[in-house]
């Protein structure tokens, strides 16, 4: 079998790493508030869509928050899993945007929103089968060599079982990742969805995924819709993080160790004060890992 490629998490390109510190979603009603304000946030997370166009105030805002955080590029239109080819040409363009900004890291998702020139929006399942794994794993490694860095995979929201599965989620994403060297997002809130939705363990699928594979972690609320069926989760960043999915996190942390987290709110979106408090929260668990980190290594020094 071919060797991956090795990326570091920190490309030689990236000035400013991200932290292991908590984040937020940078929105524009936001701008002056942060560039006046500077809250003491660890990093701020744009979506790279947003920011392709050459110039005007985004990247007149952009530039100067990045003058005073470090940045992530979280991508959501390269459509890693779609049959075919890769879009070649929205890689080039997320590639100028990094190289433009030198983010500390780089994401997009286990989805599909391609295909052949109808483009859908939304994140589409993707089967975990072994042939969409090797259109996975070609695309990622032909975006990492484009990008010449490692990107992230962050894990979907499932409503339902696909048929003709043929491994679980954290198999298909522990095996991508060893296969390509990309890192994994993983997304707690998703993880609960999804989770919930088929009727499976969320701390069972936590634990399939290894410490080391995982580089970035985000935090989002969701909302229940009663259906014929029962209860379905739907994920929808419009609301704060629930207490479960803060339970599912924190245990995730103490096991993997502190990680740059973010709070996703892309609808809904309330003051910063609001978002910052929330942010605040999430640092305290981040804070509490590490001195376990700390407490944990000196027992056994």
């Amino acid at each position: 079998m071919t060797q991956p490629r090795s990326y570091s998490s920190a490309s030689p390109r990236a000035l400013s790493p991200v932290p292991a510190d908590a984040g937020i979603g940078l929105k524009p009603q936001h701008y002056r508030e942060i560039i006046a304000n500077r809250p003491p946030l660890g990093w701020f997370e744009v979506h790279a869509e947003n920011y392709m166009g050459a110039g005007g105030p985004p990247h007149r805002y952009l530039s100067a928050i990045r003058d005073l955080y470090p940045l992530s590029l979280h991508g959501v239109g390269l459509s890693l899993a779609s049959a075919g080819s890769l879009d070649r040409e929205h890689a080039l363009r997320l590639r100028d945007l990094a190289k433009r900004y030198e983010p500390g890291l780089i994401s997009e998702h286990l989805a599909w929103t391609r295909h052949g020139d109808t483009h859908f929006n939304d994140l589409l399942p993707v089967p975990l089968t072994h042939e969409a794994l090797d259109v996975m794993a070609a695309h990622v490694s032909e975006t990492q060599d484009i990008l010449g860095r490692q990107i992230l995979v962050e894990n979907p929201s499932v409503y339902v079982d696909m048929d003709g599965s043929e491994m679980s989620e954290p198999e298909f994403l522990v095996t991508l990742a060893r296969r390509t060297g990309c890192g994994l997002l993983a997304d707690i809130n998703n993880v609960h969805v999804s989770c919930f939705n088929r009727g499976e363990d969320a701390g069972e699928w936590l634990d399939a995924i290894p410490a080391e594979l995982v580089v970035e972690i985000h935090l989002a609320g969701y909302t229940e819709d009663e259906t014929e069926g029962g209860t379905l989760l739907i994920d929808d960043h419009g609301s704060a993080v629930r207490d479960e999915v803060f339970a599912l996190y924190r245990r995730f942390i103490a096991r993997i160790g502190a990680r740059p987290t973010l709070i996703e709110r892309d609808k809904n979106v309330p003051e910063l004060g609001e978002l910052f408090a929330e942010a605040m929260h999430v640092q305290a668990c981040l804070d509490e890992a590490r001195v376990s980190d700390l407490v944990m290594g000196q027992a056994h020094g």
